[in-house]
């Protein structure tokens, strides 16, 4: 019998007899181990650190008082299944047009040291993540300045141009806002370069875990539940409020609270959505605490598969009229494709339907870097994504 001639490791290896087919068998076996470490050692110290750390201990016990906590997890106020269709249907989808534009997002490189600390205005860095100064304070919200929002670098990376601030481009900030866990909301990198310059940590209960596990002192972070309220000085105060979401960084779900939040500054009100499906929370906001002067509602990667925890760019249309809005900044878009729509459907969308309106919302629509001036009630911006391929 002919045995055939292979290569292994480069050079080449016959296989002529029972001995060496015996070595070779062990040179396959140690090579699967040793894939086997390295895999277990990339996980270990690349991806491990960046799931963060579940509530446990006297922590778990904490939170787990929380009305909105069944005694395993926490619950959306109305029933809110993840997805509509099966698992083979969603990932089966056809997308609708280009995911990814195929030039540059335009962006404005504006220096934030450079702003005036007394002026009350907001910029957006793309997706989730802007900059706010409201009453000489500053705060950040869902920061995600890597240029992918994944566990792992080759995935779900951002658009080109979209990357153009990063965390050296931020000054001290007071406030670090975080609406919930996932990954494109809180970011592993991020945070942990912002540290030194971080005063306070806001986010909803359980998230806090996380941080302590990335070198944040649990005496610096102000976890809150639904529905609390929070004193930051003398003249801004912050209201934690639903979400219809999810949350999670790793298998285990709904372990930590997802939510929305309002600051109070002066006669200034900015409400932030986080991610949301459309529900009766936002009439319900909109009732106790508007009218709002600005809204930053999600319009984003949404789809008729989990159309309860997205919402339709009609449907936050509807969410900025519910809670007697002045402004909506559309958010969620621009920087990451994580469903099968265009890239710019959402802004297409949502300024279409906006038109067809009889008393229309006002919608402004900054390019990542744009400032927005909170006072200025005349201000407007271009439909930027109309001059993207």
């Amino acid at each position: 019998m002919d045995f055939p001639t292979l290569r292994w490791w480069g050079s080449p290896f016959k296989i002529s007899n029972r001995n060496d087919r015996k070595k070779m068998k062990k040179k396959i076996i140690m090579s699967v181990v040793v894939l086997l470490v390295v895999f277990v050692g990339f996980i270990s110290c690349a991806i491990l650190p960046r799931l963060g750390s579940l509530p446990k201990g006297k922590h778990l016990e904490e939170i787990s008082l929380s009305p909105n906590y069944d005694g395993r997890k926490f619950q959306n106020i109305n029933p809110t299944p993840m997805r509509t269709e099966s698992i083979w249907k969603m990932f089966s989808q056809p997308s609708h047009g280009k995911q990814k534009p195929k030039g540059a997002i335009p962006a404005v490189n504006t220096d934030l040291f450079a702003l005036d600390p007394q002026e009350d205005l907001l910029i957006w860095f793309g997706h989730s993540s802007c900059f706010l100064q409201l009453k000489e304070k500053r705060f950040l919200i869902d920061p995600v300045f890597s240029a992918y929002a994944s566990p792992v670098s080759f995935a779900n990376r951002a658009f080109e141009g979209t990357d153009t601030y990063k965390s050296e481009d931020i000054p001290d900030i007071d406030y670090l806002i975080i609406t919930h866990d996932h990954w494109d909301h809180l970011d592993y990198n991020t945070v942990r370069e912002l540290r030194s310059q971080t005063g306070k940590v806001i986010c909803p209960l359980g998230v806090s875990g996380h941080f302590v596990r990335w070198g944040y002192d649990a005496s610096d972070i102000i976890e809150m539940d639904w529905n609390d309220t929070a004193t930051l000085d003398a003249s801004i105060e912050i209201h934690c409020l639903p979400a219809r979401h999810s949350s999670g960084r790793g298998l285990r779900h709904k372990k930590t609270l997802w939510a929305s939040f309002l600051l109070k500054g002066g006669t200034q009100t900015v409400f932030v959505s986080g991610d949301s499906g459309y529900d009766t929370h936002f009439a319900e906001i909109g009732k106790r605490l508007g009218p709002i002067d600005f809204a930053l509602l999600e319009n984003g990667q949404y789809n008729t598969s989990w159309k309860y925890i997205h919402m339709q760019p009609e449907e936050t249309l509807q969410a900025g009229i519910d809670l007697r809005t002045r402004l909506i900044i559309p958010m969620h878009n621009s920087k990451f494709s994580m469903s099968s729509h265009k890239w710019d459907e959402p802004l297409r969308r949502i300024t279409a339907g906006n038109d067809t309106l009889a008393n229309p919302q006002r919608l402004l629509t900054p390019r990542i870097g744009e400032i927005v001036l909170l006072k200025d009630t005349t201000q407007s911006f271009s439909r930027w994504w109309e001059e993207v391929e």
